[in-house]
Protein backbone atom coordinates (compact mmCIF):
# COMPACT_ATOMS: atom_id res chain seq x y z
CA UNK A 1 0.00 0.00 0.00
CA UNK A 2 1.69 3.41 -0.94
CA UNK A 3 1.58 5.82 1.35
CA UNK A 4 -2.00 8.18 0.47
CA UNK A 5 -3.62 4.63 0.92
CA UNK A 6 -5.53 3.31 -2.09
CA UNK A 7 -8.87 4.90 -3.23
CA UNK A 8 -11.96 2.67 -4.67
CA UNK A 9 -14.91 3.80 -6.50
CA UNK A 10 -17.83 1.49 -6.81
CA UNK A 11 -20.33 1.66 -9.18
CA UNK A 12 -24.01 -0.44 -9.01
CA UNK A 13 -27.34 0.28 -9.00
CA UNK A 14 -29.53 0.26 -5.39
CA UNK A 15 -30.42 -3.48 -4.42
CA UNK A 16 -27.57 -4.68 -5.77
CA UNK A 17 -25.11 -4.64 -2.85
CA UNK A 18 -22.72 -2.05 -4.16
CA UNK A 19 -23.04 0.40 -1.25
CA UNK A 20 -23.08 -2.86 1.10
CA UNK A 21 -20.21 -4.14 0.26
CA UNK A 22 -17.67 -0.71 0.55
CA UNK A 23 -19.20 -0.44 4.20
CA UNK A 24 -18.02 -4.42 4.02
CA UNK A 25 -14.50 -3.80 3.30
CA UNK A 26 -14.00 -0.72 5.18
CA UNK A 27 -15.56 -2.65 8.22
CA UNK A 28 -12.86 -5.28 7.31
CA UNK A 29 -9.66 -2.97 6.75
CA UNK A 30 -10.34 -1.24 9.79
CA UNK A 31 -10.45 -4.80 11.73
CA UNK A 32 -6.95 -5.44 10.58
CA UNK A 33 -5.53 -1.88 11.62
CA UNK A 34 -6.11 0.24 8.55
CA UNK A 35 -7.22 3.46 8.30
CA UNK A 36 -10.65 3.28 6.68
CA UNK A 37 -13.34 5.48 5.13
CA UNK A 38 -16.53 3.90 3.25
CA UNK A 39 -19.12 6.30 2.30
CA UNK A 40 -21.77 6.27 -0.54
CA UNK A 41 -22.62 8.95 -2.56
CA UNK A 42 -25.94 10.13 -1.50
CA UNK A 43 -28.34 10.51 -3.66
CA UNK A 44 -32.00 8.96 -4.13
CA UNK A 45 -31.47 5.71 -3.75
CA UNK A 46 -34.37 3.76 -6.07
CA UNK A 47 -34.14 -0.15 -7.04
CA UNK A 48 -31.86 -0.39 -9.75
CA UNK A 49 -31.22 3.65 -9.95
CA UNK A 50 -27.05 3.77 -10.42
CA UNK A 51 -25.28 4.37 -7.43
CA UNK A 52 -21.29 5.27 -6.41
CA UNK A 53 -19.71 4.25 -3.28
CA UNK A 54 -15.90 4.80 -2.43
CA UNK A 55 -13.30 3.26 -0.47
CA UNK A 56 -10.35 4.98 1.46
CA UNK A 57 -7.90 2.57 3.08
CA UNK A 58 -4.53 3.60 4.33
CA UNK A 59 -2.49 2.96 6.73
CA UNK A 60 -1.92 6.62 7.87
CA UNK A 61 -4.73 8.81 8.94
CA UNK A 62 -7.03 10.28 6.64
CA UNK A 63 -7.63 13.85 6.72
CA UNK A 64 -9.53 14.06 3.22
CA UNK A 65 -13.08 13.62 3.37
CA UNK A 66 -14.33 14.30 0.17
CA UNK A 67 -15.80 12.61 -3.14
CA UNK A 68 -12.50 10.17 -4.98
CA UNK A 69 -11.47 11.62 -8.50
CA UNK A 70 -9.38 9.97 -9.19
CA UNK A 71 -9.49 6.21 -8.25
CA UNK A 72 -7.12 3.72 -7.91
CA UNK A 73 -9.58 0.94 -8.40
CA UNK A 74 -13.08 0.78 -9.86
CA UNK A 75 -15.13 -2.11 -9.26
CA UNK A 76 -18.64 -2.13 -11.29
CA UNK A 77 -21.20 -4.56 -10.02
CA UNK A 78 -23.43 -4.24 -12.96
CA UNK A 79 -21.70 -4.28 -16.41
CA UNK A 80 -25.02 -2.53 -18.30
CA UNK A 81 -23.69 0.57 -16.29
CA UNK A 82 -21.10 0.30 -19.06
CA UNK A 83 -23.56 1.76 -21.24
CA UNK A 84 -25.05 4.61 -19.31
CA UNK A 85 -22.50 5.85 -17.06
CA UNK A 86 -18.24 6.84 -17.44
CA UNK A 87 -16.92 4.44 -15.20
CA UNK A 88 -13.42 4.91 -16.32
CA UNK A 89 -13.78 8.97 -15.06
CA UNK A 90 -10.79 9.50 -13.51
CA UNK A 91 -9.37 6.24 -13.27
CA UNK A 92 -5.37 6.62 -12.68
CA UNK A 93 -3.56 4.63 -15.27
CA UNK A 94 -1.84 2.89 -13.29
CA UNK A 95 -5.22 1.74 -12.07
CA UNK A 96 -7.25 -1.26 -12.19
CA UNK A 97 -11.07 -1.67 -12.67
CA UNK A 98 -13.36 -4.77 -12.24
CA UNK A 99 -16.06 -5.40 -14.23
CA UNK A 100 -19.02 -8.35 -13.02
CA UNK A 101 -19.49 -9.89 -16.71
CA UNK A 102 -19.43 -13.08 -18.00
CA UNK A 103 -17.17 -11.61 -20.92
CA UNK A 104 -13.53 -12.06 -21.27
CA UNK A 105 -11.16 -8.87 -20.63
CA UNK A 106 -10.32 -8.22 -24.85
CA UNK A 107 -14.53 -8.77 -24.89
CA UNK A 108 -15.36 -6.04 -22.39
CA UNK A 109 -12.23 -3.74 -23.08
CA UNK A 110 -13.96 -1.92 -25.98
CA UNK A 111 -16.52 -0.51 -23.71
CA UNK A 112 -14.12 0.84 -21.43
CA UNK A 113 -13.55 4.07 -23.48
CA UNK A 114 -9.94 3.60 -24.52
CA UNK A 115 -8.84 2.77 -21.16
CA UNK A 116 -5.13 1.50 -20.63
CA UNK A 117 -4.86 0.27 -17.00
CA UNK A 118 -5.30 -3.19 -16.03
CA UNK A 119 -8.57 -4.56 -16.51
CA UNK A 120 -9.84 -7.64 -14.64
CA UNK A 121 -13.43 -9.54 -14.99
CA UNK A 122 -15.42 -11.61 -12.34
CA UNK A 123 -18.66 -13.80 -13.20
CA UNK A 124 -20.37 -12.92 -9.95
CA UNK A 125 -23.08 -14.16 -11.29
CA UNK A 126 -22.03 -17.52 -11.82
CA UNK A 127 -19.96 -17.39 -8.16
CA UNK A 128 -22.66 -16.62 -6.17
CA UNK A 129 -25.14 -19.07 -7.66
CA UNK A 130 -23.09 -21.44 -7.62
CA UNK A 131 -21.80 -20.87 -3.98
CA UNK A 132 -25.77 -19.21 -2.58
CA UNK A 133 -28.18 -21.06 -4.51
CA UNK A 134 -29.25 -17.39 -5.77
CA UNK A 135 -27.66 -13.86 -7.29
CA UNK A 136 -25.56 -11.85 -4.69
CA UNK A 137 -22.60 -10.20 -6.78
CA UNK A 138 -21.53 -8.28 -3.65
CA UNK A 139 -19.61 -11.25 -1.56
CA UNK A 140 -17.54 -12.23 -4.98
CA UNK A 141 -16.96 -8.20 -5.88
CA UNK A 142 -15.66 -7.70 -2.47
CA UNK A 143 -13.28 -10.50 -2.63
CA UNK A 144 -12.39 -8.97 -6.35
CA UNK A 145 -11.55 -5.63 -5.18
CA UNK A 146 -9.43 -6.81 -2.23
CA UNK A 147 -7.59 -9.57 -4.22
CA UNK A 148 -6.57 -6.79 -7.16
CA UNK A 149 -6.07 -4.01 -4.40
CA UNK A 150 -4.04 -6.30 -2.74
CA UNK A 151 -5.19 -3.86 0.50
CA UNK A 152 -4.81 -7.14 3.13
CA UNK A 153 -4.00 -11.20 2.10
CA UNK A 154 -5.87 -12.88 1.10
CA UNK A 155 -5.92 -15.51 4.45
CA UNK A 156 -6.40 -12.83 6.86
CA UNK A 157 -9.53 -11.38 4.61
CA UNK A 158 -11.27 -14.77 4.64
CA UNK A 159 -10.66 -14.95 8.12
CA UNK A 160 -12.29 -11.74 9.13
CA UNK A 161 -15.18 -12.07 6.91
CA UNK A 162 -15.38 -15.59 8.96
CA UNK A 163 -16.10 -13.76 11.64
CA UNK A 164 -18.09 -10.98 10.24
CA UNK A 165 -20.11 -13.43 8.68
CA UNK A 166 -20.72 -15.67 11.86
CA UNK A 167 -21.76 -12.87 14.35
CA UNK A 168 -24.12 -11.74 11.35
CA UNK A 169 -25.73 -14.62 10.38
CA UNK A 170 -25.40 -16.54 13.65
CA UNK A 171 -28.41 -18.51 12.90
CA UNK A 172 -28.05 -19.70 9.17
CA UNK A 173 -24.94 -21.03 8.64
CA UNK A 174 -25.87 -22.36 5.08
CA UNK A 175 -25.71 -18.38 4.25
CA UNK A 176 -22.22 -18.48 6.10
CA UNK A 177 -21.02 -21.41 3.96
CA UNK A 178 -22.20 -19.57 1.23
CA UNK A 179 -20.53 -16.56 1.35
CA UNK A 180 -17.15 -18.24 2.53
CA UNK A 181 -17.57 -20.28 -0.81
CA UNK A 182 -18.36 -17.29 -3.04
CA UNK A 183 -14.85 -15.57 -1.44
CA UNK A 184 -12.65 -18.27 -2.24
CA UNK A 185 -13.85 -18.82 -5.56
CA UNK A 186 -13.43 -15.41 -6.57
CA UNK A 187 -9.51 -15.61 -5.46
CA UNK A 188 -9.53 -19.01 -6.85
CA UNK A 189 -10.88 -17.24 -10.37
CA UNK A 190 -9.03 -14.34 -10.40
CA UNK A 191 -5.59 -16.29 -9.39
CA UNK A 192 -4.04 -16.33 -12.61
CA UNK A 193 -4.50 -12.45 -14.26
CA UNK A 194 -3.32 -11.29 -10.80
Amino acid sequence: MNSHGIEIRWHGRGGQGAKTAALLLADVCFKTGAYVQGFPEYGPERMGAPITAFNRISDKEIRVHSNIYTPDLVVVVDETLLDSVDVTAGLKEDGAIIINTPKSVEEIIPSLKGYKGKVFTIDARKISVEALGKYFPNSPMLAAAVAVSKVMEEHEFINEMKASYEHKFAKKPEVIEGNMKALTMTFDALRDSL
